[in-house]
């Protein structure tokens, strides 16, 4: 008998709708919660460049479905397992897999992706799937398993303009306690890198920083801290 594989379904404390910002995405945040509540596509594929909050969102629907033993499913993370990873989250209810475009390439992945994708539907249950392409061009060899990620939903994630990264910042800023004023949130934007995760990562700095030193998030106090960063 195969070994069994532990699946990764842990979700952060932060990965919920609540903590994600739509910016420009209301609809696909709208459709994503539907399809938590099982009332939207039965297949929905989402894509997104790097940074944009795909697996925030793809944890944060898991998390919020109403149907029982949701599964999120990083690829990233845990295609090193093999695709025996599969073996039995066809019977869950919502299955969310992230980074589909990690298995392109691979004759036994895509195969087994294909079946799972076949038996999960068959079971009439909801999938979500990601990557940071759209299904056209993720590469993927057979032809069956191209034809079935095209089928569904696609739904993408836009860029944010500079005041929806502001609010984006603010409320990841008071989902971690930290009190960021407006202020301090433009000097951010004005003077560091303007990706999401290096944002959230500077954040995380500060929130240390802060705490250490018992100190309000002040323009001279984050120059203090980053410098040239």
């Amino acid at each position: 008998m195969p070994k069994q594989v532990p699946l990764p379904l842990e979700f952060h404390g932060t990965k919920a709708f609540e903590s994600f910002h739509p910016g420009p995405n209301i609809q696909v945040l709208d459709t994503l919660q539907a399809l938590s509540r099982n009332q939207e596509e039965a297949f929905v594929f989402l894509w997104a460049d790097k940074g944009l909050g795909k697996s925030h969102l793809l944890q944060a629907t898991c998390r919020a479905s109403v149907l029982k033993n949701a599964c999120y499913l990083p690829l990233a993370e845990t295609n090193r397992f093999g695709p025996e990873l599969l073996q039995g989250i066809d019977s869950r209810g919502l299955v969310c897999i992230d980074d589909i475009e990690q298995i392109a390439g691979h004759p036994e992945w895509e195969e087994a992706i294909f079946h799972f994708f076949n038996r999960h539907r068959e079971n009439r249950n909801p999938l979500l799937f990601s990557a940071s392409v759209p299904p056209a061009k993720i590469g993927i060899k057979l032809p069956d398993l191209a034809s079935r990620l095209k089928s569904g939903l696609t739904l993408q994630l836009q860029n944010m303009n500079d005041q929806d990264k502001l609010e984006a910042l603010t409320l990841k800023a008071k989902s971690m306690g930290l009190d960021l004023h407006e202020d301090v949130g433009r000097f951010l934007l004005r003077r560091y890198p303007r990706d999401l995760p290096t944002l959230w990562t500077i954040l995380e700095t500060l929130d240390y920083a802060s705490l250490s030193e018992k100190r309000k998030l002040t323009i001279p106090f984050l120059k203090l801290q980053l410098g040239d960063l």
